[in-house]
């Protein structure tokens, strides 16, 4: 009798309602609360409850009572045995509408009862829980803690189960696992691949199967189940799976399309070239002309909206042009491909005319760039394709280019600048949603093509008078910083690394093209004095050879420039950058066994030989600068002394058969001893006492053989 049915008339629902929570706050016993809470929860799956109400259920009966309901094994007499189970449901997915308790721990502690739910066998009395159970799984994904632990807790399997199972409600499993990997992609994958993977095989298949609208529906979820680690590409199940999106995105793009359906298949592309590079597209005819179609069609997209550009229907079509960018990408790592090229020669000369067509109308569009907009993560992304055209591509859109550096310059020095507060994404994350937000780093993605530019006359002329010197050596310093707090244990090379490399590219330019530049701008003398201290740091770092290199050959040449300035005056750090360039330049060759001769032949250093690719130029520079150097530096014939520099070259040109040692080389370690042995009577004792003369003569060393016979 205090329970009467819940009234029709809605303000008298709110009465009974409100008798109910009181009962349940005051119940004597189980039964009666129990009597209470049928009516609560009949009105809150009704979706009668409001926010204020669902609270004052919460006051009324808390977690405990659910919690109870939830493990409780006995349902009251004729019901079905998940009565109880339902009811807690019914009322934890209540209390997940509100925000605050989604993320409380006593939902979060639930997770695996929720899972155990999706992978039960779901009767027609029972999916009322399921429901339950996703709305609750929604809201736990949208807390801060939420989607951590839902990964650890192990969500991503059962919702990869209760998708390919096909059960009740199954596409909410997909749409909550798309939600997850939006934002721990990384982590799914790496607990959970096998699953993943099963999931994006059934896409796969029904991605190429389909023929009617489902096909498009699946490009835009496909995306999200490509992972950028690990590479799909290393396991059979994952390659099929390629094997079958390639087949599918090849009947797309060969049929007529409308705009909304070209669109997400080019977005799909995109997300594959981001994982697996053109790994995905198969070798031969069907093939390359696959790739040449698929960087066709993002370069006339590109065209369509930015040579035009109508800022609203701009506005919508970002992300799809992003993902034109990364097919463009694609299509100039492509044509510069020598190794098993995917596509013919003929082919390559077509796709450079056309994207040389885009790359104009990218510069057309980023000139009228307003200074409000810069901080739109698309016009990031439009500089990076740029920089990834001004890298490779050198001769076309130069006029084009020039005048574009000011803006270039000045973009990257503002982002550089603001510590870049706006989301930035590496190009397909744009596209597929994935990854977070970085620091907006767009010199990292200019540098190559400054690299180039720095070697000519007028855009090199463009660049200094912009000021990009003095931005280029903060980034240096910059950069330095990053490297120095990274772990040294990596033997891959990183991107802080390689823009370092580039950086130092771009100085040696100017070092060697623009001398006065470097006498006269104080920047020059700021990165002289980091590089006298960051050069003994690197060089006991074995993997990092390549940028020791390359700062051991810009410091020497500079210092030839600026031997006048304090920081090269006997200083402790420019006698310890010394002792460093000379230790790099001392041990780049070694005494080998010759297979053709029973004797010794002159071979680059083991630790030098992987490198040397990448170094053998720098050395060489390095050695010539070093020469020039001596006679500057009084202090310098010492330093090559301590190092025994002298006694190792001797020994080691005694050994080896002079056929070995060819005559770049033998010029190289001249210009070196023949300086040494003129500014000091030490170094040219010791070359004497170590049978000099002798082996000037073998190696037909003119110019030492007269300076030692020289009193």
């Amino acid at each position: 009798p205090r329970f009467p049915a819940m009234a029709s008339d809605s303000g008298d629902r709110h009465a009974t309602l409100k008798r109910c929570l009181s009962v349940l706050r005051d119940a004597r016993n189980d039964s009666e609360q129990f009597a209470a809470l049928l009516l609560v929860t009949k009105a809150v799956r009704a979706g009668e409850v409001d926010a204020k109400t669902r609270r004052q259920i919460f006051d009324a009966i808390g977690f405990t009572f659910p919690t109870r309901l939830l493990t409780s094994r006995q349902p009251p007499a004729d019901c079905p045995p998940h009565t109880f189970r339902a009811l807690g449901l019914t009322l934890l997915a209540c209390f997940c509408t509100d925000p605050e308790l989604a993320g409380h721990s006593q939902i979060l502690n639930k997770i695996p009862t929720f899972n155990d739910i999706l992978l039960s066998p779901c009767d027609p009395d029972s999916t009322s829980m399921v429901d339950d159970v996703y709305q609750c799984l929604s809201a736990v994904l949208a807390t801060a803690r939420g989607p951590r632990e839902l990964v650890t807790k192990g969500t991503v399997s059962a919702l990869c189960q209760a998708y390919l199972n096909g059960g009740h409600g199954s596409d909410r499993a997909l749409t909550l696992l798309v939600g997850l990997l939006a934002i721990a992609e990384a982590k799914c994958w790496q607990r959970d691949a096998p699953q993943l993977l099963a999931v994006l095989s059934k896409l796969s298949g029904d991605f190429l199967k389909a023929e009617d609208m489902t096909k498009f529906e699946l490009c835009e979820v496909l995306p999200h189940f490509i992972p950028l680690s690990p590479p799909l590409t290393e396991n059979s199940q994952g390659s099929k799976c390629l094997c079958r999106l390639y087949k599918g995105l090849a009947d797309i793009l060969s049929s007529k399309l409308s705009q909304l359906q070209r669109d997400p298949a080019l977005k799909l592309a995109a997300g594959l070239v981001q994982a697996c590079g053109a790994e995905w597209i198969p070798a031969g005819s069907a093939g390359s002309k696959f790739l040449a179609l698929l960087v066709n069609l993002a370069c006339v997209e590109v065209r369509l909206t930015l040579e035009e550009p109508d800022p609203l229907e701009l506005e919508g079509k970002k992300e799809v042009v992003t993902a034109c960018y990364v097919l463009m990408e694609m299509g100039i790592q492509e044509c510069l491909r020598e190794e098993n090229p995917l596509l013919e020669n003929v082919q390559k000369m077509q796709l450079m005319r056309i994207m040389e067509e885009a790359f104009g109308a990218v510069i057309f569009y980023l000139r009228q760039v307003k200074q409000e907009e810069l901080q739109d993560p698309f016009i990031f992304a439009s500089v990076r394709v740029l920089g990834a055209w001004m890298a490779e591509e050198t001769s076309s859109l130069k006029q084009e280019i020039c005048e574009l550096l000011p803006f270039l310059v000045d973009y990257a020095r503002k982002l550089f600048k603001e510590g870049s507060p706006a989301v930035s994404l590496p190009q397909a994350e744009l596209v597929s949603t994935k990854g977070s937000s970085l620091p907006q780093d767009a010199l990292r993605f200019l540098l190559p093509g400054f690299c180039h530019l720095t070697a000519e006359d007028r855009p090199r002329d463009i660049l200094i008078s912009e000021g990009a010197p003095a931005l280029l050596c903060e980034y240096f310093l910059q950069q330095w910083e990053v490297l120095t707090s990274e772990s040294s244990a990596s033997a891959t090379l990183t991107s802080t690394e390689m823009s370092l490399q580039t950086t130092c590219g771009v100085f040696l330019n100017l070092v060697v093209t623009a001398p006065d530049l470097v006498r006269r701008d104080k920047t020059f003398s700021s990165l002289m004095d980091v590089l006298l201290k960051s050069l003994p740091l690197l060089l006991p770092q074995k993997h990092r050879l390549v940028l020791a290199a390359n700062v051991a050959t810009l410091g020497l040449m500079m210092a030839r420039i600026l031997a006048g300035s304090a920081a090269l005056q006997g200083t402790q750090s420019a006698k310890e950058f010394f002792g460093a360039a000379i230790h790099f330049l001392s041990q780049a060759h070694t005494a080998q066994a010759d297979p053709s001769s029973d004797g010794l032949a002159m071979a680059v250093s083991p630790a030098y030989v992987s490198a040397w690719d990448d170094i053998r130029e720098l050395w060489f520079l390095g050695m010539q600068a070093l020469a020039t150097c001596i006679p500057l530096f009084p202090w310098l014939p010492h330093a090559a002394l301590q190092a025994r520099w002298l006694e190792g070259l001797s020994q080691l040109l005694s050994r080896v058969a002079p056929a070995s040692v060819d005559f770049e080389l033998i010029t190289a370690f001249q210009a070196v001893l023949v300086e040494l042995a003129r500014a000091s009577e030490q170094c040219r004792g010791v070359i004497l006492s170590h049978h000099g003369t002798e082996w000037a003569n073998l190696y037909g060393m003119a110019a030492l053989e007269q300076c030692l016979a020289e009193q």
